[in-house]
């Protein structure tokens, strides 16, 4: 995988068609899929499935490894006999169709969820024993699910003295909390299940599923309160000193101030960065490829001191560099991850991709910003690489064009070749958005990826994600009308044309 020339489309699970208010793992997948196999795509990239924030992101999230409950297919959990027919439509959601809604879908699943568990049998309580054993990382995960319910949603630090340190309390009051436990591993189980068959379909079908790890984890997360001393915690406080963040870029002229709890790299290098590499595991065989975010942390991060109120104060700090990346491909070889690299970067992260032989990654709207990086340009890309139209950071390309400075769009529209007058013209049809799209597959990247609002010309309001701002965000739904009104044609015909029609399952 990403070794020869293929194509992709970005669309998020919560983003898919649905009747329970946010896309979950449903025949709409598998309708996605059929459509994506249709226009000869090879691959469907995910953001993270982790659970999400209060700010419904993924990408600082309560586990590194658990999924989110929002995505169970009610319909499924009917299937099982877990549930009642009335308690499906209690989960179907009456409002827009474009718009996910977090509360209501977290309020109705969890609802359902708890009831259905109340109906497991023996036989399913030894299939998620069997889960269990099989997911290592459970076992906290479940206890610190079940410890925040007892602690009324608090974060972990202020629990008490009893609570607060994981080993300490494991030592004696592990077994005090076995059917809240339960209840968690039965979430995580029935979320794996559903995923893997909808996996399981892709992969018949020639799609290949890039999915998402991001580089932190919440500094309220079961990694963090299990494996404190792998993050640069102070032990008596039980807080960071120093919190992660990236410093002012394109994205933000303050920088952006994640707050994510930074990793302890010394003390993960005595066991072997053996936390990592169950991650990365789980990961590999959660997706079929992973894109690891914010990679350039691995050779230097941005280290912020916590009671900052912007990101401009950080100083870079050494990572890991190939110590790390050794352990990874001897646990992994020819792992199939993509090194997403973008943002402010020096001769030490140029060096680690290279020294990894990973695919970065070009983003074309970078490639028009006067003081940009030049390397964005499709023209210079890399073989070795992954071209995007647009991450779920950026607008769409439609939205780019309408606000771009006239320099900018001048140039970009120059460069794509478009000689209209119409640039502003979105739809399914959009002449300045398929000009975009064609520049990136026919550059010289392996791979070329394309979000799902790009493909129908959608303006800035479809947008997923504007970097540090934390409200309303991350709610951009579509619905099944609109799949189906893509111009499938186009798709087949510029994946042909530009031979990126490989089949990523075809046996060498």
């Amino acid at each position: 995988m990403l070794k020869k020339r293929g194509a992709g489309v970005l669309m998020h699970i919560s983003s898919l068609p649905s009747e329970y208010g946010i896309g979950v793992f449903d025949d709409n997948c598998l309708k996605f899929i059929d459509t994506l196999a249709d226009m000869k795509f090879g691959y469907w990239q995910v953001l993270p499935f982790n659970p999400v924030d209060d700010s419904n992101s993924p990408y600082c999230s309560s586990s590194a490894f658990a999924g989110n409950y929002l995505f169970i297919d009610p319909e499924s959990i009917f299937e099982m006999g877990l549930c009642t027919r009335e308690e499906v439509e209690d989960n179907k959601y009456k409002g827009t169709p474009y718009t996910a809604d977090y509360d209501f879908a977290k309020e109705k699943r969890m609802s359902l969820l708890k009831n259905a568990f109340t109906k497991i049998d023996s036989s399913l309580a030894e299939k998620i024993h069997e889960f269990e054993k099989q997911n290592e990382w459970l076992t906290e995960f479940s206890l610190y699910m079940a410890l925040k319910e007892e602690n009324n949603f608090l974060p972990w630090w202020e629990w008490g003295e009893e609570f607060a340190h994981y080993d300490t309390f494991c030592e004696k009051h592990r077994y005090d909390f076995e059917e809240r436990t339960a209840f968690w591993k039965f979430v995580q189980y029935l979320f794996f299940t559903q995923w893997n068959k909808i996996k399981s379909y892709a992969n018949k079908k020639g799609i290949a599923i890039i999915g998402d790890m991001p580089i932190y984890v919440a500094l309220d997360s079961a990694d963090v309160w299990a494996n404190t001393e792998q993050f640069l915690i102070d032990e008596k406080t039980l807080k960071p000193q120093k919190v992660a963040g990236v410093p002012p870029d394109y994205f933000s002229k303050d920088g952006q101030l994640w707050g994510n709890p930074l990793y302890n790299w010394s003390r993960m290098e005595l066991d072997g960065y053996s936390w990592w590499l169950e991650r990365i595991g789980m990961n590999l065989k959660t997706y079929n490829v992973v894109r690891i975010d914010h990679f350039r942390a691995f050779a230097s991060y941005w280290a912020v001191p916590a009671d900052s109120e912007t990101a401009k104060n950080g100083e870079w700090e050494d990572g890991p560099k190939m110590k790390f990346f050794d352990k990874v491909f001897s646990k992994h070889p020819d792992a199939p991850i993509i090194a997403e690299d973008l943002g402010l970067f020096g001769e030490d992260v140029v060096k680690l991709l290279k020294d990894t032989d990973l695919p970065g990654m070009n983003v074309i709207q970078f490639a028009f910003d006067p003081s940009g990086d030049p390397s964005h340009l499709p023209h210079n890309a890399e073989k070795n690489s992954v071209s995007y139209v647009g991450t779920h950071d950026n607008n769409t390309i439609l939205g780019w064009l309408w606000e771009a400075s006239e320099d900018e769009r001048r140039f970009a529209l120059d460069y794509v070749g478009f000689n209209g007058s119409d640039w502003g013209n979105g739809g399914y049809y959009s002449e300045s958005c398929r000009k975009m799209i064609e520049a990136v597959w026919k550059s010289s990247s392996n791979t070329a990826v394309v979000s799902f609002q790009d493909m129908c010309g959608f303006g800035s309001d479809a947008r997923m994600n504007i970097p540090s701002v934390p409200e309303k965000n991350w709610r951009f739904r579509t619905t099944s009308d609109t799949i189906n009104a893509l111009d499938k044609q186009y798709f087949r015909k510029i994946n042909s044309l530009y031979r990126r029609t490989y089949d990523v399952f075809e046996k060498a």
